[in-house]
């Protein structure tokens, strides 16, 4: 059997993408950093992402524009600071990226030079998204693991998976974060990562509906971890559902860009109606929440199981060099984008709610960090403008360190016991973890999903209660897998939007309630809640 280890290191992170990537770099000028991932190092959702990262690089663009869209975006529950402060930042975090070795796109101005070519996206007045084709995550992802690969002080850890944060108070000490027990999925043991500082960039949780564009790897962790050890979360009502996944059987997680509809792609019913200039008058343009309203309300209305994004009016080269990457998937399932409409279903996207951060990164539990999705900075607010995930990631990966710096430097490294199994035996039953898996994937789907009721909610909320139980029982009898891990993670993560839905009695941004149609001024406030305590709207 493989013993169990124990990493004493300077700074721990957990998560492998755009977030934890940047703080790993920065953080390995003045420390060890152990950075565990729970699959492959490039299993992120920065790898899957396609659009860009926004940012005011063209002259004629300004930081109040930027700023402006945000803040319509997020439809009352952006924080003005947050927001500027995200936005003011990005252009220095683009060329840092450049200079790392990012291969933005490029395209010819009319003087004959080389510039960035700066796309648009929904919700933004103007061209500002800055792109390496339509695979600029994994460009990213690219260079940033390309950078920590060769720095002699970063140590990455694949396959393995945080199970609980260590809080110093579980063993009569102060409420302090010290580090992880991780689980080493090949070994099958877990491991005890002890650090000054703990850092959360573990991204969101798609993971928990039925449809999402999101990656195998999106499962909840980094909130579920943090609400256990009892850190506050907010606002986790507010999940964007993209507005267009590719439909199509065996087509799994494929995201049809935004960027299309912003180089002009027309949303249309099967008999060809172009139907968003029915919902808003940006039409095509109209922010995520709106457009994925619009098709599930198309959908419903008509019964058809998918609608149709339509790029055919492009000259077939422009499409081919422009989204070479979609048009070679598109292909795959026998779908030429250049003569005919796409089909296309929202998915879950992008959770815009998650642990509360303060402009530094900082958690309500000292110790503890949260960077990128896995975080509620205030950026997003009831709904996140369209490319404006990676720069948050990008923006306070950077800014998180000199606080840690300030932070750790008074914090010891404290010894703990070593992860306890009690009587835990190995599963013989592993459909229970695939059956509550099934279950509460298609509940969320049905019943929490793009349009609401408070019916449909304390439905939900009664049938997560139940698999709560069976899963914390199934939990403490056996010997933690990743799959076991994941399952409960999704299901706290439920519970937690579930909670937050059920107390926001209003529609707003990515929360629309038919019990709830208008948005009401007295929920302008961000709901929050903590292990023990009720979700509620902040003081």
């Amino acid at each position: 059997m493989v013993r169990t280890m124990r990493y004493t290191t300077d700074f721990l992170v957990l998560g492998s993408g755009i977030a934890g990537l940047t703080f790993a770099l920065r953080a390995a000028e003045h420390g060890a950093v152990a950075l565990v991932t729970k699959r492959g190092r490039a299993d992120s959702a920065t790898n899957f992402a396609q659009g860009g990262i926004s940012a005011v690089l063209d002259p004629t663009d300004t930081f109040d524009a930027h700023v402006q869209d945000t803040l319509a975006t997020g439809a009352g529950l952006s924080k003005p600071d947050i927001v500027r402060l995200c936005v003011e930042g990005a252009p220095a975090r683009i060329h840092e990226l450049v200079a790392l070795g990012v291969k933005f796109s490029k395209a010819p101005t009319a003087e004959g030079t080389m510039e960035f070519d700066l796309a648009r996206e929904g919700g933004h007045s103007a061209r500002r998204v800055i792109h390496a084709g339509d695979i600029t995550g994994r460009e990213v992802e690219r260079a940033l693991l390309a950078a920590a690969e060769a720095h002699p002080r970063i140590t990455i850890y694949e396959q393995h998976m945080g199970v609980d944060l260590i809080m110093l108070s579980r063993f009569g000490g102060p409420e302090v974060c010290a580090g992880a027990w991780v689980l080493d999925k090949h070994a099958g043991v877990v491991h005890t990562f002890t650090a000054r500082a703990t850092v959360l960039a573990t991204g969101g949780a798609g993971k928990v509906y039925l449809f999402t564009s999101n990656p195998d790897v999106a499962t909840g962790d980094g909130v579920a971890m943090a609400y256990r050890a009892g850190a506050e979360v907010a606002n986790m009502e507010f999940y964007q559902f993209h507005p267009t996944a590719l439909y199509h059987p065996q087509a799994k997680n494929f995201l049809i860009s935004e960027a299309l509809r912003g180089e002009g792609g027309v949303l249309r019913l099967e008999d060809g109606t172009a139907f968003m200039k029915r919902h808003h008058p940006m039409m095509d343009l109209a922010p995520r929440d709106v457009v994925a309203r619009a098709i599930d309300f198309e959908m419903k209305r008509t019964g058809e199981d998918c609608v149709w994004l339509d790029m055919t009016h492009h000259q077939a080269g422009f499409l081919r060099q422009r989204f070479p990457n979609i048009y070679a998937e598109c292909m795959r399932w026998g779908i030429d984008l250049t003569e005919k409409p796409i089909p296309v279903v929202p998915a879950a996207h992008y959770a815009c709610g998650g642990v509360t951060t303060d402009a530094d990164g900082r958690t309500s539990l000292p110790g503890l960090w949260a960077l990128g999705e896995v975080a509620c900075t205030g950026l997003h607010g009831a709904n996140r403008l369209a490319s404006n995930s990676l720069l948050e990631g990008l923006v306070f990966g950077h800014r998180a360190l000199d606080t840690v710096l300030r932070d750790a430097a008074a914090q010891a490294i404290t010894d703990v016991p070593d992860w306890d199994a009690g009587q835990a035996a190995p599963s013989d039953e592993a459909v229970v973890v695939t059956h509550n898996w099934d279950e509460i994937r298609r509940l969320m789907w049905n019943y929490v999903g793009i349009v609401r009721t408070t019916r449909r909610l304390e439905r939900a909320a009664r049938r997560i209660a139940l698999l709560q139980e069976e899963i914390r029982e199934y939990y403490w009898a056996h010997l933690v897998t990743m799959d076991l891990l994941e399952l409960r993670n999704i299901a706290t993560v439920a519970e937690l939007i579930v909670a937050c839905a059920l107390v926001r009695k209003e529609s707003r941004g990515l929360h629309y309630t038919l019990d709830h149609l208008s948005t009401d001024p007295a929920f302008g406030r961000d709901t929050v809640l903590k292990r023990g305590v009720p979700a509620r709207l902040r003081a």
